[in-house]
């Protein structure tokens, strides 16, 4: 090689290792700002008002020092036992067959996740979420073999159709005009749960019985990871509650999420997350999908397509209802 060439050679190697040494150099300050935010005191944050409720009963694991895994599952079995609920759970809609399908998923710190889709006969569905991600190999159990599991598991069959939902049924049928039910504050539609422990680690849950009257089958955003619920423990947590076909199209919780890595605010991420479902759909009439999102130093925000959405929050000092921002009147 020529001495001239050689030079030339060493200079670029030296150059490429001085440009390699910047590069890791960043990502290290950008891993830095990332991890080592400061703890954050416990906080829970859940959408609608029937989050109060299953606020307190989070909060009762956390001030015992609990894992925010254990906080949201016990908290939105709070919700899903609640007779006059009527899109969670025991109690609510059925679907056009007149049959209670229930869907569910559950994510802790670690990325560890579990769900179920169109579960029949079983009051709740997050536990069987929980037991999936578990013990076995799996994500998600669907039907008739997500019932099996929970069965083999211990899990009660519960008649899930009450006589009052079972009536709202029977009157829909025999109308011959079944309509499209409009997903606002007087249905409610999911439960979606976020908390962050004296570890300052955050899990979250989510489950619904999904659009009232639905086709048979039908499964919505609820059970699917990245679209209601997502966590990644250096970043935050979000969940979606509203139009599961609209939040599926644009794997809504996991955009939240990956909004706040960029940089932007739990509330900003979610009004980003909701004007892509605008972008995204071209029939708004009726579409209501909101977010909610708590990132890992314990900042919080929420936001809907149209007013209307509200979600609890709960700290050391309240457990309160706050109006999320929106873009649209109803």
């Amino acid at each position: 090689m020529k001495r001239r060439n050689f030079i030339k050679l060493s200079a670029m190697g030296t150059a490429a290792v001085a440009v390699s040494a910047c590069e890791n150099s960043l990502i290290g300050q950008k891993q830095s700002t990332i991890l080592n935010f400061p703890i954050s005191s416990p906080k829970i944050i859940s959408t609608w008002n029937h989050g109060l409720a299953a606020n307190n009963k989070a909060w009762e694991v956390l001030n015992k020092n609990g894992s925010a895994l254990d906080a949201v599952e016990q908290g939105v079995r709070t919700t899903e036992s609640d007779e006059s609920n009527r899109s969670v759970g025991l109690g609510g809609l059925p679907d056009a067959t007149g049959k209670v399908t229930l869907d569910a998923c559950i994510m802790d710190h670690k990325f560890n996740c579990g769900s179920v889709s169109f579960l029949q006969n079983i009051e709740n569905p997050i536990s069987v979420a929980r037991k999936i991600m578990e013990e076995t190999p799996h994500v998600m159990l669907s039907g008739k073999g997500a019932y099996n599991f929970a069965i083999e598991k211990g899990f009660k069959h519960k008649e899930l159709l009450i006589p009052e939902t079972k009536l709202a049924w029977e009157k829909l049928m025999s109308s011959n005009s079944q309509k499209k039910p409009q997903i606002n504050s007087e249905n409610h539609d999911t439960i979606g749960l976020l908390a962050i422990d004296n570890k300052g680690n955050i899990s979250g849950a989510c489950t619904t019985s999904g659009w009232a009257y639905k086709l048979h089958g039908r499964v919505g955003d609820s059970p699917i990871i990245g679209a209601g619920l997502y966590v990644d423990n250096e970043i935050g947590g979000a969940c979606a509650t509203g139009l599961g076909e609209a939040v599926i199209k644009i794997c809504g919780s996991h955009t939240v999420v990956e909004l706040m890595r960029q940089g932007h605010s739990p509330n900003n991420a979610c009004k980003l997350a909701v004007e892509r479902i605008i972008k995204s759909n071209e029939n708004l009439e009726g579409l209501q999908v909101g977010f909610i999102a708590l990132n890992k130093k314990g900042e919080y925000g929420a936001y809907s397509v149209y007013s209307g959405f509200n979600y609890a929050l709960k700290d050391e000092s309240s457990n309160k209802m706050i109006d999320a921002a929106y873009e649209m009147e109803w």
